[in-house]
This record gives C-alpha cells, sequence and structure tokens, in this order.
C-alpha cells in the first residue's frame, strides 16, 4: 500500500466512528457492517473494536497478502 494510505493516522485497532469517516457511511451501516461480520471485529461489552486489518480486507478483498 502507499505510503500517505489514509489509514496511517488511524491505531491499530479502530472504532466505529473510524469506520465512518474512512468509510465515508453512517452510523447504522457501520454497525450493520459489524453485526452481519462483514468487517471482522470483536466486541467488549457494548463496544466493538476493529483490527486495522479487518478493514484492510474488506477494503481489498482480491489483494495478496503474501501469504500461502
Amino acid at each position: 500500500m502507499m505510503s500517505d494510505n489514509i489509514l496511517n493516522n488511524y491505531d491499530e485497532v479502530l472504532i466505529p466512528k473510524d469506520l465512518e469517516s474512512i468509510l465515508h457511511v453512517g452510523r447504522s451501516t457501520v454497525y450493520r457492517l459489524l453485526g452481519e461480520g462483514t468487517i471482522k471485529s470483536i466486541k467488549i461489552g457494548n463496544s466493538y473494536r476493529i483490527p486495522k486489518m479487518s478493514l484492510v480486507e474488506f477494503m481489498y478483498p482480491n489483494a495478496t497478502t503474501g501469504k500461502e
């Protein structure tokens, strides 16, 4: 990925508000994607935490990871 990638401005673990900003979608869309498991996340109590890598996998589903 490019060195000026917007994701470089975020921590390794994101919150739903970060996804709203990055994806330019509303709150209900973010929670739908998380609830359906479309974007992998961890739920701690009532709070979602999203590993940055899960968002990258969602945004670039056909990208090669270098793993075999």
